[in-house]
């Protein structure tokens, strides 16, 4: 039994790691993963930014955004239509500009009594048979797009009209 004490008593043990060994290694780990989000974060937010150079590239290289119609209502017309079987038929329809430029509004504000005939005449040539289907009331759009869009003034552009529609369209 002697030998057995003796081996006892020669082993050392291991100290138990202080309090200070705790705080540091507590303060270190803390540190180092405020370290990685901070690294994270800016990464992260760095790649979806881009370079200010890059940006301005950009912008120049970015198509223009579209212009915003204006939609220029005309008072409704009534109109008598050709007629092959003695009868007396009407038209009244409401039509409203899709214009690309405020301006052409205005030239056509200014040249009012001058469109308005235009239409009325062309109207007044057509058969109520001729603007029942589909078909017929495109064409008839496309013909006063058309009409409206010849130049008011000898020597001037022709106005710039994007679309006819119809607002109102009865026939009688």
């Amino acid at each position: 039994m002697a030998s057995t004490t003796a081996n006892q008593q020669g082993t050392v043990q291991p100290a138990a790691p202080g309090p200070m060994k705790r705080i540091i290694l507590i303060v270190l780990i803390a540190l180092i993963a405020a370290g990685a989000a901070g690294a994270g974060t800016w990464f992260f937010m760095s790649r979806h930014e881009p370079a200010p150079a890059a940006a301005q590239a950009a912008a120049a290289s970015a198509p223009a955004p579209l212009a915003v119609p204006v939609f220029f209502p005309l008072e409704p017309m009534t109109v008598n239509l050709q007629s092959d079987d003695g009868q007396q038929h009407y038209l009244r329809i409401g039509l409203t500009l899709k214009l690309n430029d405020p301006k052409v509004q205005q030239q056509l504000t200014d040249h009012m009594p001058e469109v308005r005939s235009r239409v009325l005449l062309a109207l007044s040539n057509k058969h109520p048979e001729d603007l029942a289907p589909l078909d017929g009331k495109r064409a008839l759009a496309t013909e006063l797009k058309a009409l409206i869009e010849q130049p008011n003034d000898k020597g001037a552009a022709p106005l710039s009209v994007e679309d006819v529609l119809f607002t109102e369209f009865v026939v009688q």
